[in-house]
């Protein structure tokens, strides 16, 4: 089978740099993409020589996508964002970025919504902070929740993905993704000794074999209309998931309905349980891999290795010395 050769187009500012065009083109050295649902702003990292009169500046807007020349197919977007900072030495320039998780960062804001649903808050949050919006769910309702300008809109946004059990994350496209992991938007097989240059597993324990979460209002007792009034009882207002010991206690004053209680119940256990395995696999570059897919791992000499995941982190490494890479971190489903 020939060798694939990487490529990668990349838009900066009013430059183009595409080498399935002009292959000596550019002067990166080294391009890096990482995205990761836990870590708040996906980034780029471009490694240049100082050669040349390429000169990327801060506030650029960025757009990468990656391949190979060779391939009859186009190039795969990976990731959409800006660039916000440039250092330079007298042999190279590192040219960093961020997606648009970077202006949810920055935005602070002090209201209270009323009678709204997660994924309301959600669209009315990004809209503020001009971010553009993929996929919502809808999500819990909440009598009320309020959003505090000590902490940012990622910050409250983390917050409700976490409530109702929802990825929350930045796609390729630059746009907001608020939603329920139901199998992967796309599963990517790959094969052991085919496919994957290494694989890593971790098997734990999950942190609490059962979930109670507790809210602040009589509801449950007095009606959907009590749900201002703070209460001495919690049972009406309770949701419990699992079974057995240890038990954890979630205790949020959103949480003022059953209804509400239970969903954030239900969305803790399930997270417990899926950090219970969790992994990276390295393979040959493949930029098709994305933030809301699964990957399947087959023909693994371990057999509990073998089984489909979800992808929870990509990162993308093309250099002169090792090539195109990628390395995928997954966790049960």
């Amino acid at each position: 089978m020939a060798l694939l050769n990487p490529a990668y187009k990349l838009t900066l500012g009013n430059r183009i740099v595409d080498t399935t065009d002009e292959p000596q083109a550019s002067i990166v050295t080294e391009l890096r993409v990482e995205l990761d649902m836990d870590v708040p702003a996906d980034r780029f990292l471009l490694v240049m020589g100082q050669v040349g009169s390429w000169r990327p500046q801060q506030d650029d807007e960025a757009r990468l996508e990656l391949g190979y020349a060779d391939d009859d197919g186009e190039l795969e977007r990976v990731m959409t964002g800006a660039v916000t900072a440039v250092q330079a030495n007298l042999q190279t320039r590192r040219v960093m970025g961020h997606g648009a998780a970077m202006t949810l960062l920055r935005s602070f804001v002090d209201t209270t919504y009323q009678a709204k649903k997660a994924g309301e808050i959600v669209r009315d949050l990004a809209e503020q902070a001009g971010v553009d919006v993929a996929r919502t769910e809808d999500g819990i309702n909440f009598p009320a929740y309020v959003v505090d300008g000590r902490r940012s809109f990622w910050h409250h946004l983390r917050d409700l993905a976490d409530l109702c059990g929802f990825d929350l994350y930045i796609d390729d496209g630059g746009e907001l993704v608020f939603e329920r992991f139901v199998g992967g938007r796309t599963v990517h097989v790959f094969d052991y000794g085919r496919d994957i240059l290494a694989l890593d597993c971790h098997f734990t324990a999950p942190r609490a074999a059962r979930v109670e979460a507790w809210g602040e209002s009589p509801t449950g007792a007095e009606g959907e209309e009590a749900w201002g009034w703070l209460t001495k009882d919690f049972s009406g207002t309770r949701g419990q998931a699992g079974n057995g010991d240890p038990t954890l206690l979630l205790e949020r004053p959103a949480l003022r309905t059953a209804e509400a209680a239970q969903s954030a119940a239900d969305a803790l256990h399930t997270h417990l349980q899926r950090r219970g395995l969790q992994g990276k696999l390295r393979v040959l570059g493949n930029p098709a891999v994305r933030l809301g897919d699964a990957v399947r791992v087959q023909q693994a000499p371990e057999a509990e290795h073998n089984g489909t995941y979800q992808v929870r982190s990509v990162t993308h490494r093309i250099t002169k010395a090792h090539g195109f890479v990628t390395t995928v971190g997954f966790r049960g489903i």
